[in-house]
């Protein structure tokens, strides 16, 4: 077989660890979610899974690298990180941008993610408003790790195995661009509902 198509116990590692939170996020998502709507049960599986790996992962990544590095570092989430460094080598190394991109991450995604489960559980007022600046949140954090290493060449990528360039960088990292993108399309489509109800009813009293 092709060694660009096997899949080693690292790379095997990391995707359990992946599916595990993946698996806690939706279970958990969708117990807060009962008796609501597909959507808002499909929105709170997302929102706890996005929340647990910004804290779990991504606020580990930050840890590890301002006490050291990822590439001398040991333990579970360091290993998954190693095995993501593979496809993107700024991960395995301080890298101020990513560094700085991944502590905004955790910080104000990770927060703004609590709130929206609760605005979403509680029925909230502000819930399209948190939903519509989380997703705004995902986009510009997900443009600015890839856009500028594109622009330089993507030096830093490694594209020469289907792993490492589906799996890795175009599929885990095309999920918080695909869900996001749904999420505002539908803040947009209620926001556009209450617009016109609002309109309607006070047409009626006029």
């Amino acid at each position: 077989m092709d060694a660009g198509w096997q899949l080693g116990a690292a790379a095997g590692g990391s995707l359990l660890l992946c599916a595990a939170l993946l698996a806690a996020g939706c279970a958990l998502g969708l117990r807060l979610g009962r008796g609501r709507g597909a959507a808002d049960r499909g929105a709170l599986a997302w929102l706890c899974y996005d929340a647990l790996v910004h804290f779990v992962l991504e606020g580990s990544f930050v840890y590890l690298m301002l006490v050291g590095n990822i590439e001398d570092s040991d333990g579970l989430i360091a290993s998954l990180w190693k095995e993501y460094g593979k496809a993107d080598a700024r991960w395995l190394h301080f890298d101020p941008t990513i560094v700085s991109l991944e502590i905004l991450t955790v910080v104000l995604d990770g927060t703004l993610a609590l709130f929206l489960i609760y605005a979403i559980v509680k029925e909230k007022y502000y819930r399209h408003f948190i939903q519509i600046t989380l997703c705004v949140c995902e986009l510009y954090g997900g443009w600015m790790t890839y856009f500028p290493e594109w622009l330089v060449g993507s030096h830093n990528l490694n594209t020469n195995s289907w792993l490492y360039l589906w799996v890795y960088l175009v599929f885990f990292n095309g999920v918080w661009v695909l869900i996001p993108g749904l999420l505002l399309w539908q803040s947009w489509v209620e926001l556009k509902k209450m617009h016109h109800k609002g309109v309607h009813s006070q047409k009626k009293f006029q």
